[in-house]
C-alpha cells in the first residue's frame, strides 16, 4: 500500500523478474508502444506548426455548413416523421405576444398527425396586426380580441399627443340585432 501512482504506473508497464540481482528490467511491449505513439504524436505536432519551431500552430479549420445541407437533414428527418402535403392551404397567420402576425402567402405545409407535427415553409413576413386587420378578424382569437381593444384605445392616446386626432373607435355589441323589419315581404315585392 505505501506504493505512489507513479510507481503502480511504471510497475504496469516493466516486468521486474528476479535476474540474479543484476538490476536488469525488461520494458513490456505496452512500454515500447508508448514511447513509439509518442514520437508520432511529435512527428504530427510538427507538421501543423506553419513556421519554424516555437512558431504558433495553425487553427483548426472551421468548416462552414451551408443552409442546404440543414434543409436536406430537416427533410430527411421529416421522411421519417412520415409528413404529408396538405395541399390548398392559400395563407398562414402566426400570431405572437408583441402583438404581430408573422404572415406567409402560399405556404407549403405538412404534417404527421401520428407525431404531432406540422411544417410550414415559405416565405415568411412579419407584420404589425393593425397592417393585416380587415381581413384578419375572423382569425383572432378572444385574447387577441382583447389585446385589440387595448391596442385601439392606446391609438387615440397617441394622437392626441402627436399631430392630429384619430376618431374614437366604437366598442362592438356582442349582441345579435333586433329584427326591425320582415324581410320576406321586401323580397316577395322587388320579385313582383
Amino acid at each position: 500500500m505505501g506504493k505512489t501512482i507513479g510507481a503502480a504506473l511504471s510497475s504496469l508497464f516493466t516486468n521486474s523478474t528476479d535476474d540474479g540481482g543484476r538490476g536488469e528490467e525488461h520494458v513490456s511491449p505496452w512500454m515500447k508502444e508508448a514511447n513509439m505513439n509518442q514520437e508520432k504524436l511529435a512527428k504530427l505536432q510538427a507538421q501543423v506548426r506553419i513556421g519554424g519551431k516555437g512558431s504558433a500552430r495553425r487553427k483548426k479549420k472551421v468548416v462552414h455548413r451551408t443552409a442546404t445541407a440543414d434543409d436536406k437533414k430537416l427533410q430527411f428527418s421529416l421522411k421519417k416523421l412520415g409528413v404529408n402535403n396538405i395541399s390548398g392551404i392559400e395563407e398562414v397567420n402566426m400570431f405572437t405576444n408583441q402583438g404581430t402576425v408573422i404572415h406567409f402567402n402560399n405556404p407549403k405545409v405538412q404534417a404527421s398527425l401520428a407525431a404531432n407535427t406540422f411544417t410550414i415553409t415559405g416565405h415568411a413576413e412579419t407584420k404589425q396586426l393593425t397592417e393585416m386587420l380587415p381581413g384578419i378578424l375572423n382569425q383572432l382569437g378572444a385574447d387577441s380580441l382583447t389585446s385589440l381593444r387595448r391596442l385601439a384605445e392606446a391609438l387615440p392616446k397617441q394622437a392626441t399627443d402627436g399631430k392630429a386626432p384619430i376618431a374614437t373607435v366604437e366598442e362592438e355589441d356582442d349582441d345579435v340585432p333586433d329584427l326591425v323589419e320582415n324581410f320576406d315581404e321586401a323580397s316577395k315585392d322587388e320579385a313582383n
